[in-house]
């Protein structure tokens, strides 16, 4: 789950995977918007066969919140 996570947020937003922490905000550490949040959420939940509810997404602003999001649906 971890891996596919940090594998989309490199691919969508051209990032290191060393840039990636708990505490990284996908808009103020790594310049992601809204659109680049959606990419991220879809590449996701191709990749682990989940469907993420929207409002869940609408609350995380970290990697730390997105990693503990995504727990949920094991």
């Amino acid at each position: 789950m971890e891996e596919v996570l940090i594998e989309a947020i490199c691919n969508i937003l051209g990032v290191h995977s060393s840039e990636i922490n708990e505490d990284t905000n996908f808009v103020e550490d790594l310049g992601a918007d809204s659109l680049d949040l959606y990419q991220i959420v879809m590449e996701v939940e191709e990749g682990l066969g989940i469907e993420v509810d929207a409002e869940s997404i609408a609350k995380v602003s970290t990697y730390g919140e997105a990693l503990e999001m995504l727990q949920e649906y094991e």
